[in-house]
């Protein structure tokens, strides 16, 4: 063959450049699709950010009192600042609100009925003309636009023309309503701060209705006298990157100082935009810390494959080389020699690599975490890429020609005499080396498990990664695997002692050959153990991931649907609201809850309060959380009831007669049944008889329905008065009345209060060790001042809805009520609603339907959905399967080309064992034995590994979208029965290769010795 030597020589020997042909080109195609995935990844988690934020999260406002000679002047101030603020200009609206004008025929009376102008930018793109036109500037009289609700409160219509005068300005404007129309979405949070236009009337000390709606300039020439003006910044974050995040907030937390610099000094400026982009940069930053884990794991399972192949190709040329050299080559000959071997297989590596890592993100793009994200990783090939793939050949080329430039330097003679009998234990082992690795490895895990997250606090004061802590979870495994190679000398001389008994010959001979020459085996059993660690520890880790995101959800939600709001409404009424929610489709169960922050012995603390009977369906709680099951604190949370009297029917009516010692306060407290309690103010009672008539629709609501039968739970007095319940009367039906129990001064309950005995709770435990408390212990507690005795029935490290650290205690519904009546204090309301359904699609469309419920759903099976498909805390995921796929290449590629290299060299040794009579089956087994050694060992030291390394590292990097700790924490998932389909799979393709081998054994194709 002519040619250049570098070429005849890298021909000479196609497997070995071949395997590290293979190897650079494997590392540097998953190096460069890691990059490219890392930075896609990014960009589609700041996309998904700002495309699924509301309106609430991204807008900014600035608003000041302006009048018609300030307002031009501020204008142009505020729109100049925020055009300068954000990157493109954003879309700026301006909204006036006028001060209070007196409905019209209403000038003389004291508490006059009230109107309000207003003016608002685009409002024809966010609400509909149901009548009439949209007013026009100049015209005379005003022209004016009112929103439905509005009119149908004053009844006025299009063509009203009326006169009407401002409190504070005296001058009469005439107005004329040129068009009724009605908001797109009037509970949409573009109108959360003016409640005024979404609902057309606010009742207070005074009734106001409106606004009317005028042009701007109509506005700012006839209203404009020191009013209210908002501008309202809506911006275009479509092609916000992660490097514009800071900057961006930057600029806008700036814009308030800037304003007043301007020569606003009361404008005032705010948005929420700023935090969260600067918690968007930190997760976006947490994000690629994260997915450089798996990049070192491989980078460092890379090199590892390279100089083992290195170091085969070198040993396989040392009399070569030291025959070059006692010919007159020079180390700088043999350097170039062995470089230019290396270049001619990395550099067409680095030109295919950039083109070949989007096919393989398409490959990425079919798992299900990404297709559900929605994401579409569509990368193409750029100078970072071909900077990186270059970056890794020559880095692979370097390592492929380290190893045969460290012979170069010995002669012929010295190379004989090195050849023979390898030694038992390596440098790196006799050196303790690895020792030192393993406590290098130990303080990063250290670090992570301290700082929680791979990013730290610079000296600066910025964000920044960590770089030891970031290899740490790579140097545990390299650092793991060569401490294991410990066990092969150890191991083998075991299996040989074991099999020299027995009567067989290939096993005996198989183990020898391995005691004899474990270093041998010790570079594919690293390489082994590493790479099926690797494989095992990204499994758990995806495993674990999304294990994480349905306890975070089953944890925030609670229940399966969870609907907080006001206990009352105009169109679900305090009993009303249970009714609708436990007729929604699907639900199975509901209890009213009590969910509010309160003040537990000095410390804020979340006091629950639930229906005990419903926790088994309601309640979830992980089963880790507690040594107490659900089941078990269901029981135990059931305490004193209070008594009470049902009404007969369906009453509507309640007529109360009561006698009274002394002029006082009282309240009725009601229960329906739902279990909600509700009370009615009495008034204050004279001393004697009194009769008090209630309507009791009012707690209905509009369009709600109470649930019968309604009970009567007691009658409450500001203080001891010696009431007395003389007569009752359900709609015009007179109601005996048992005698009620008078063991509380100022209570009239219907069952002695003071034996309820102490309140049965649950508790953090963090509150139970500030009150000292244990499971079945009883014990003073402060709650809201007042001092009561609790039992702690259980114990849970977090409460389901509350956040990390947050204090909390859980109590039974009925329970909790009848303690607040032994008291004399008003009975909680239910602030929230917990359901149990099967399926909780069709209730949340029947919510959607009604959104004058005034709730606002937390459903756990969408909050999974939603933390599973965020990109950013998903991303590591697709990065593990990338390095999990090349790890398991490596493994294959490396093991194929070690046994077949170690039975080429072994010719002479298998040709005498045939001539000697040894069968292609003795052959065989003997191959088969050493080999499954190598198989068996790293199998089973990689698993341990994994587990070792898992149980340190995985419930550590599991994050939040926001880059915070997990509540509740994380526990380590690995998937046994995919575990062991992999080690099979692994297992049966490792034999296959020892069963290729030896089948062309039988051929002649390696023993011959030509």
């Amino acid at each position: 063959m002519r040619g250049p030597l570098v070429v005849k020589r890298a021909f000479s020997e196609p497997l070995l450049l071949l395997a590290a042909f293979g190897s650079i080109l494997l590392a540097t195609t998953t190096l460069v699709a890691l990059t490219m995935y890392a930075s896609s990844i990014a960009d589609a988690g700041v996309r998904r950010t700002m495309e699924t934020a509301s309106y609430h999260q991204t807008a900014a406002t600035i608003s000041t009192l302006v009048t018609a000679e300030t307002f031009p002047r501020y204008d142009r101030a505020v729109r100049d600042e925020l055009a300068r603020a954000y990157t493109r200009a954003p879309a700026i609206t301006t909204s006036f609100r006028s001060d209070s004008y007196v409905m019209p025929g209403q000038d003389g009376k004291e508490l006059p009925e009230l109107l309000r102008f207003g003016s608002h930018d685009g409002l024809d793109r966010h609400a509909e003309l149901v009548s009439g036109t949209w007013p026009q500037a100049g015209a005379s009289p005003v022209e004016a636009a009112i929103s439905l609700p509005a009119a149908s409160a004053t009844g006025f219509e299009v063509g009203r023309e009326f006169v009407t005068k401002g409190r504070l300005d005296p001058r009469p404007v005439t107005v004329r309503i040129v068009g009724v129309f009605q908001l797109d979405d009037p509970a949409g949070e573009r109108w959360a701060g003016e409640p005024l236009l979404s609902r057309g009337v606010e009742r207070g000390e005074f009734t106001t209705y409106g606004p009317l709606m005028v042009a701007r300039e109509t506005f700012v020439a006839r209203f404009a006298s020191n009013v209210r003006t908002t501008w309202t910044a809506e911006p275009d974050l479509s092609a916000l990157t992660p490097e514009r995040l800071r900057p961006l907030a930057g600029a806008i937390d700036q814009v308030d100082e800037r304003l007043k610099a301007a020569g606003c000094a009361n404008c005032v400026a705010a948005s929420r935009l700023p935090e969260i982009l600067t918690q968007l940069d930190t997760a976006s930053l947490v994000a690629r810390s994260t997915m450089l884990i798996p990049v070192l794991q491989l980078l460092l399972l890379a090199a590892y494959a390279l100089m083992l192949t290195a170091r085969l190709l070198a040993e396989h040329r040392r009399m070569e080389v030291a025959l070059l050299r006692s010919r007159g080559a020079g180390t700088v000959r043999l350097a170039a020699l062995a470089g230019g071997e290396a270049l001619l297989v990395a550099l067409p590596c680095a030109v295919v690599a950039p083109f070949l890592g989007p096919p393989l993100l398409a490959l990425v793009n079919q798992l299900p975490w990404i297709r559900a994200s929605g994401v579409r990783l569509s990368p193409s090939a750029d100078l970072g890429t071909f900077l990186v793939s270059f970056g890794v050949a020559l880095a692979s080329a370097v390592l492929i020609a380290l190893p045969a430039l460290a012979g170069a330097r010995r002669t012929y003679v010295e190379e004989q005499s090195a050849r023979g009998r390898g030694g038992v234990r390596g440098l790196i082992e006799r050196a303790g080396a690895d020792l030192a690795l393993l406590a290098v490895a130990a303080l990063a895990i250290w670090q992570l498990r301290h700082y929680g997250a791979p990013v730290t606090t610079t000296a600066a004061g910025a964000l920044g990664i960590d770089p030891l802590i970031i290899s740490g979870p790579a140097l545990a495994l390299l650092a793991g695997g060569m401490f294991g190679l410990r066990l092969v000398p150890r191991v083998s001389r075991l299996a040989e002692r074991l099999t020299s008994r027995r009567p067989t010959l290939t096993p005996a001979l198989g183990a020898w050959q391995v005691s004899r020459r474990p270093l041998r085996y010790a570079g594919p059993a690293l390489l082994l153990t590493m790479a099926i660690a690797i494989g095992i520890v990204s499994m758990a880790t995806a495993a674990t991931w999304r294990a994480s995101q349905l306890d975070q959800a089953r944890h925030r939600a609670g229940a399966d649907l969870r609907l907080p709001g006001p206990p009352d409404g105009g169109e679900l009424g305090p009993l009303g609201r249970g009714t609708a929610f436990t007729a929604l489709p699907g639900v199975t169960t509901a209890s009213p809850a009590f969910r509010g922050q309160t003040e537990v012995s000095g410390e804020s603390a979340l006091l629950l309060g639930l229906d005990a009977a419903g926790l088994g369906e309601l309640f979830h709680l992980r089963p880790d959380l507690s040594a107490q099951s659900v089941t078990e604190m269901s029981r135990a949370l059931a305490g004193g009831q209070a008594g009470k009297l049902d009404l007969p029917g369906q009453p509507r009516t309640l007529t109360v007669r009561v006698e009274a010692g002394a002029e006082v306060p009282a309240r009725l407290v009601l229960s329906d049944g739902l279990g909600v309690w509700r009370d009615l103010l009495l008034g204050v009672l004279r001393q004697g008889e009194n009769r008090i008539d209630l309507d009791l629709r009012s707690l209905a609501g509009r369009s709600g329905k109470i649930t019968y039968p309604l009970s009567l739970r007691g009658l409450v007095a500001g203080e001891p008065a010696g009431l007395r319940l003389s007569g009752l009367s359900a709609d015009g039906r007179d109601v005996a009345v048992p005698r009620p129990a008078g063991d509380v001064p100022g209570v009239v309950a219907f069952a002695p209060l003071r034996e309820l005995g102490p309140l049965p709770v649950v508790l953090t435990a963090d509150l139970a060790a500030l009150l000292k408390l244990g499971v079945g212990q009883v014990g003073p507690a402060s709650i809201t001042h007042r001092v009561l005795q609790v039992k702690v029935v259980g114990v849970v490290e977090s409460m389901p809805t509350t956040t990390a650290g947050q204090k909390a205690m859980l109590a039974d519904w009925g329970t909790l009520q009848a303690h607040e009546l032994a008291a004399a204090q008003p009975p909680r309301p239910a602030t929230e609603w917990w359901l149990a359904a099967a399926d909780t699609a069709p209730a949340r469309a029947a919510l959607r339907n009604n959104p004058d419920w005034d709730v606002t759903p937390v459903d756990q099976r969408e909050l999974a959905a939603t933390l599973r498909d965020d990109p950013l805390a998903s991303g590591l995921q697709g990065a593990l399967m990338l390095g999990f796929a090349a790890a398991l290449g490596f493994a294959a590629l490396g093991f194929l080309v070690n046994a077949a290299v170690a039975a080429r060299e072994r010719r002479a040794e298998f040709a005498v064992l045939r001539a000697l009579g040894t069968s292609s089956r003795q052959v065989f087994g003997l191959l088969a034995t050493e080999q499954a050694f190598v198989i068996g060992l790293s199998l089973a030291a990689g698993t341990g590994l994994a587990v070792a390394v898992g149980t340190l590292v995985v419930p550590h990097i599991v994050l939040t979208g926001q880059a915070s700790a997990v509540t509740p924490g994380v526990l380590l998932d690995i998937p046994w029965a995919a575990t062991a389909a992999m080690l099979a799979l692994v297992a049966g393709v490792l034999f296959a290769i020892v069963a290729g081998l030896a089948r062309r054994l039988r051929h002649g194709h390696i023993v011959e010795d030509r």
